[in-house]
């Protein structure tokens, strides 16, 4: 073995273990980084470098470059991999075996805003039909899924729902989300007949103890869980929908803004019932709805064509 490549090892090695030791990271993240720093190190090699420390910044942003060029690598990858090598040359220079970091003035790949997976219309009906109403449990899972379809909640605060929140005859219901924030919404009658069918009748059978004041239940009586929830969704609806096993219980509360959105409903209105405490988060749907209103436009516009 050359002398090159056994300083290679070693050096990342030496890092590996200052990871473990002193910064206390778990087996599967020192794994990758040292994927990343190997798939470095053997460029580097191949540019005729004999270490880390002889990289410039050149050769930083030239493999960076070729990631994506030559491995079609994603800008991902491309930004993980930078952020291993700077780590390392943090160590190196903390070793005292290299005497500059080259990464300091190489920017990270940029990385595009990745859109969530939204479902149609005709997709979220057939996932609020899959559930069978003459079953209990399932009843219970139809109200859940129509009052997450209606109201956009985030899967914590569906599970985390108390009786106290859900106002049956005013169809509304009352959240505190992220950072404290109150906030009310109203729900489609639909949904709320589902959940007063389940409060009345599935509700008082699943409970094992009447100081419990979660809405919704499991056959044991305690609290559903998120996870208890998406499994459900993924080996009883998904199929009986036929719908990808992507789609996750976050799904309906995407599919629930983009939809209000494309019915002409106002971005601040959607911001308020999730619960966004800034704007440009909610707009993320803006750029979803782009392919809906551009058919919309030239539908209806009178000079679209």
């Amino acid at each position: 073995m050359s002398e090159q490549v056994l300083t290679y090892e070693g050096q990342i090695e030496g890092f590996i273990e200052y990871l473990v030791v002193e910064r206390s990271r778990s087996e599967n993240t020192t794994a990758a980084y040292r994927r990343d720093l190997v798939d470095y190190s053997r460029w580097l090699s191949s540019q005729g470098k004999s270490s880390f420390a002889e990289a410039d910044s050149e050769d930083v942003r030239e493999y960076l470059a070729q990631l994506q060029k030559i491995q079609k690598r994603t800008r991902a990858t491309a930004a993980r991999r930078l952020s291993a090598i700077r780590m390392m040359y943090r160590y190196l220079l903390r070793e005292g075996e290299a005497q500059r970091d080259p990464t300091v003035n190489v920017e990270s790949p940029k990385l595009g805003r990745r859109l969530p997976h939204v479902l149609s219309v005709e997709e979220c009906a057939r996932l609020l039909r899959a559930p069978r109403k003459d079953n209990h449990l399932e009843l219970r899972d139809a109200a859940m899924l129509a009052i997450m379809y209606a109201t956009g909640l985030r899967v914590s605060e569906l599970v985390g729902l108390r009786a106290g929140n859900v106002n049956l005859d005013q169809g509304i219901v009352r959240i505190t989300g992220k950072g404290n924030k109150e906030r009310i919404i109203p729900a489609a009658p639909v949904a709320m007949d589902l959940m007063k069918q389940y409060m009345l009748t599935v509700r008082p059978m699943l409970v094992r103890d009447e100081k419990e004041d979660a809405v919704f239940l499991t056959h044991r009586g305690r609290p559903m869980t998120r996870i208890n929830f998406w499994s459900r969704l993924k080996r009883l609806y998904l199929p009986r929908a036929g719908l990808s096993e992507d789609t996750s219980p976050h799904t309906l509360r995407h599919s629930f803004a983009t939809h209000l959105l494309q019915g002409g409903a106002d971005l601040r209105a959607i911001q308020e019932m999730l619960g966004h405490a800034s704007l440009g988060t909610t707009q993320i749907y803006t750029n979803i709805s782009q392919p809906f209103l551009r058919g919309v436009y030239e539908e209806k516009h009178p000079r679209a064509r």
